[in-house]
């Protein structure tokens, strides 16, 4: 696929206004779909079955079966659009979006038109150079989401594949799609702001425990609008939309990458076609799709089989009453309270780690401590394995390691070994140290023994102490720590050479 031309970002900003706008895909964890009784994938404990087994008749469109509305899923929904700054909907409803697609078996998407559950919400977003924006929400509406196809072929994608696969599984698990107005004034901020938009409605429903919101397996997917007009031009220019990025970071170099690629257009006379475009997180690129739908395309009508949706008010204000802390609010206070500078506060929130921080520090560890673990070793070890390290431990666990590391049980050194066992499924950080046998040498008749034999082989060292060399002490410090395999207090070590320098002189 060849490279399309690209303008300077900075020259792009200087000549063009982007306006971006963003659909975010929710998979709700609902224990069934939204429309039958069929076991939702997207709840972790029917997550990775086997294909086209999480099926009912309806998720497959098989002749005479009748939707059903899965009432935990509705509120779900409001709760999402109260969190949102929305408002519910009195009545809201269903309506078929016709279109033929493989992986949709009924051949149309029930989904919500004109009569969305949610409607006229904003959220605070906060970038990482301080910068907030407000940005609108227009509607946030419930939807089925389609099957899945694999494409087979040597490209994986539907040009050039031998034949397709399609799973069902998908078919029908609970969707809340939300729309933002058109976000403009946000210029050279676009791509982080799209990028924390995002970073900001998984924290929402994370916090409302409605959703795994894991982006790798598409349980959070955004679809990036962009679109750029002259520098002081009042109407918009026309957009494309990205669709199904799945990763915060490749969402901000996805319009970072169409700011650039329609700025080279429209300066060299061109003008852009209004198209859906896939993301290529391989080549960080953006290729057509197909020319975007209208409504009208879609040939929505009221879905027949469903009643419209009215909420009790009574349960409206119960969930309201319930919702967590916005997540602007808890980044703000929570960095007061743990003391963090701003560089280390970025360092946990850039590492998707705030929960994870947050829970270790309630379980009992220090906020530096808890920090430590998550952003260092924890984060490397899930680098090498290519997997996402709040997976890794539970915050329990990583607060006990470090209590033991506290209790001066374990050195670092240790604890990185117990650290890894935590990984592997040993058990407990204490199970691993008992089991291993990893506690520190509290002992100092041993420590006493192991030093004598290290300067028994150095004997000069003592004389080097004596002089005033103390750092001579390091050569036997080191040689103890091998002989006790890691397991002494180097700091306990080094008291006892000094006593034994002072001793004999």
């Amino acid at each position: 696929m060849a490279r399309a031309a690209l303008m300077d970002f900075d020259e792009a900003l200087e000549r063009f206004e982007p306006v971006i706008g963003l659909e975010v895909h929710v998979e709700l964890n609902t224990r069934t779909k939204m429309f039958s009784s069929a076991p939702n994938p997207a709840n972790d404990e029917f997550h990775g079955a086997e294909p086209n087994t999480l099926v009912a008749p309806v998720d497959m469109g098989l002749p005479g079966s009748l939707p059903a509305v899965n009432a935990t899923a509705v509120r779900y929904s409001i709760s999402l659009g109260l969190a949102l700054g929305c408002g519910i909907a009195p009545s809201s409803r269903f309506a078929r979006k016709n279109y033929f697609y493989p992986d949709l078996g009924k051949n149309y998407q029930i989904s919500q038109y004109d009569e969305p559950i949610a409607f006229e919400g904003s959220v605070e977003v906060e970038l990482e150079n301080g910068r907030t924006f407000e940005v609108a929400i227009e509607r946030a509406h419930m939807e089925e989401d389609a099957g899945k196809l694999t494409h087979v072929g040597s490209t994986g994608r539907i040009h050039g594949a031998e034949y397709s696969l399609v799973d069902y599984n998908r078919a029908g698990v609970p969707l809340v799609e939300i729309v933002t107005k058109p976000i403009v004034g946000a210029g050279a901020d676009a791509p982080a702001l799209a990028r924390a938009y995002v970073a900001t409605i998984r924290d929402i429903v994370l916090s409302l425990g409605i959703s795994e919101a894991r982006m790798e397996r598409g349980n959070l997917r955004c679809d990036a609008n962009v679109s750029l007009r002259p520098k002081g031009q009042e109407k918009f220019g026309t957009r494309t939309e990205t669709k199904n990025v799945n990763s915060m970071r490749s969402v901000e170099r996805a319009v970072r990458y169409e700011i650039q690629r329609q700025a080279a257009i429209l300066a060299d006379g061109g003008t852009i076609t209004q198209e859906t475009r896939h993301w290529h997180e391989d080549t960080g690129t953006t290729s057509p799709g197909r020319p975007k739908s209208d409504a009208d395309d879609y040939r929505y009508f009221p879905e027949p089989d469903l009643l419209p949706v009215e909420p009790d008010p009574a349960v409206i204000e119960e969930l309201r009453a319930a919702l967590p802390e916005p997540p602007a609010a808890r980044r703000r206070r929570l960095k007061a309270e743990w003391g963090f500078t701003d560089l280390e506060f970025q360092d946990v929130a850039n590492g998707g780690l705030l929960n994870e921080v947050a829970a270790t520090v309630d379980a009992g560890a220090s906020p530096a401590a808890a920090r430590k673990w998550w952003t260092g070793e924890l984060t490397r070890i899930a680098n090498a394995q290519g997997a996402d390290p709040a997976g890794l431990a539970e915050p329990a666990h990583v607060a006990e390691l470090a209590a033991l590391v506290d209790e001066g049980i374990l050195t670092d050194r240790l604890a990185r070994q117990v650290l890894e066992g935590v990984v592997a499924g040993e058990g407990s950080p204490r199970e691993i140290v008992d089991a291993r046998g990893l506690a520190v040498v509290s002992d100092d008749g041993a420590l006493i023994s192991a030093i004598d034999e290290a300067l028994a082989a150095q004997p000069d060292v003592l004389a080097k102490i004596r002089d005033g060399k103390v750092q001579a002490a390091g050569a036997v410090i080191g040689a103890v720590m091998k002989a006790m395999q890691g397991k002494a207090d180097a700091a306990r070590v080094r008291e006892l050479v000094l006593e034994r320098a002072a001793a004999d002189s």
